[in-house]
């Protein structure tokens, strides 16, 4: 049989001697390398690296390593996205506009705190940057804070077309700057203030009698007699053909109601105060005036007539 027989009775090839038989331990390591420099066979899952050879004697090639794509990064938005130069000057312009918002807080809070050393020193400074836009009158600190509603009235006498007199009813201005400012997201500062200021200006400067205390009394009943004509000719308090020729302010004061669990009792009677009458037609009066020197003079001058 030749060395392609298979079965039991296969004749197999020379030994390392030239004898016949199974191969022996030393074929075997050179078969698989051994301790003689020659080459081991790959153990399953290695490979070879770059020139290596099999055990043809054959170069085995080696697939190269991909490079994994690295995906794009998305466009820079906001203050990346710009320029170095345009970037230096939005961070300026935000430091400044975070330090004027630190300085209107800290003015503002100076403005309802109590009196201390740095609203006494740099209380006008405070007054300038706060009044009038910035102005508040909750009084967080007050010790007694404002427990009364204040409605300010007014009525007019009217001068009719056919030369009578007509008292009109009392229109309650502090009712109508607070349907204005219900429900009104920006009201104006008018509407909230105008009215509340210009009673308070009053108030400050007259005495218990309502007389007028130096100069700024008279200036706020003028002031007072202005919102006064304006209010009513909105109105139309005087009607067709009337003139405004008086006009009456007053108010009234009433209690606001204590919460249940103080236990304090007020009393729920609104107080009233009522101002004198106060004419608002100085023009007619002095064009009365002006006519009255005119036929005076005329007298004057008819009897020196006659007397030539």
């Amino acid at each position: 049989m030749d060395a392609y027989d298979k079965g039991s009775d296969a004749r197999q090839g020379l030994g390392r001697d030239g004898r016949e038989g199974p191969p022996g331990p030393d074929d075997a390591a050179e078969q698989t390398g051994g301790s003689d420099g020659t080459e081991e066979a790959s153990a399953p899952g290695e490979t070879s690296e770059p020139g290596e050879t099999g055990k043809t004697g054959e170069p085995v090639e080696v697939p190269e390593a991909r490079e994994v794509p690295v995906a794009p990064s998305g466009p820079r938005t906001g203050v990346a996205a710009l320029s170095p130069r345009y970037q230096v000057g939005a961070v300026a312009a935000l430091v400044a506009v975070a330090v004027a918002v630190c300085a209107h807080i800290g003015l503002v809070f100076l403005h309802v705190a109590p009196s201390n050393t740095l609203t006494k020193e740099h209380g006008s400074a405070v007054n300038e940057w706060v009044f009038p836009e910035f102005e508040q009158n909750w009084k967080l600190f007050a010790p007694n804070p404002l427990q009364q509603n204040v409605a300010v009235q007014v009525r007019a006498e009217v001068g009719t077309a056919d030369g009578g007199i007509r008292t009109t009813g009392w229109y309650d201005l502090s009712a109508e700057d607070g349907r204005a400012i219900d429900g009104n997201p920006l009201p104006s500062h008018t509407v909230q203030n105008e009215l509340r200021r210009a009673w308070d200006f009053f108030l400050s400067s007259h005495d218990s009698e309502d007389r007028p205390v130096g100069l700024r009394g008279s200036l706020s009943e003028t002031y007072l007699r202005r919102i006064a004509l304006l209010r009513l000719d909105r109105n139309g308090a005087a009607g067709p053909g009337g003139v405004v020729e008086r006009v009456q302010y007053r108010s009234r004061t009433t209690n606001v109601e204590p919460p249940p669990w103080s236990g304090e009792k007020v009393s729920d009677r609104p107080t009233y105060r009522e101002l004198p009458w106060w004419s608002v037609t100085p023009e007619r009066d002095d064009g009365n005036r002006d006519d009255g020197n005119r036929d005076d003079g005329a007298r004057k001058d008819a009897g020196e007539g006659g007397a030539a």
